[in-house]
């Protein structure tokens, strides 16, 4: 499946929007690493355990917008956005977000 941030797939027609795709998930570190995060603040410096958790739950609601658009016959999601927000101390929830397009055949976009 195509996944883009821009309004178009390049050399393709958009032939019908399907809506509103998402995926999301809600991710947090165990105390351990949560507690090792804690002490990068003090010191300074990447909270890898963090960066690590962001890339993880961004992969994932990735993964479950891609089940939403297959779900809807989707040739390609376009306009993706993420977004994240904190829902507690530790855990944030990562939302990924795009429209769902069927493209037309590349022989009906090429013309006669």
């Amino acid at each position: 499946m195509i996944v883009l941030n821009t309004d178009h797939v390049p050399g393709r027609e958009v032939g019908e929007a399907l809506g509103l795709v998402r995926g999301s998930t809600i991710r947090a570190k165990h105390l351990g690493k949560d507690l090792m995060a804690g002490l990068r603040t003090i010191f300074g410096g990447e909270v890898k355990e963090y960066t690590e958790m962001l890339v993880e739950a961004r992969a994932e609601s990735v993964r479950r917008m891609k089940a939403q658009a297959a779900e809807l016959d989707a040739d390609a999601i376009i306009n993706v956005r993420f977004m994240t927000s904190q829902v507690m101390s530790g855990a944030a929830e990562m939302l990924a977000y795009g429209t769902a397009v069927k493209l037309k055949d590349k022989e009906s976009f090429l013309g006669p």
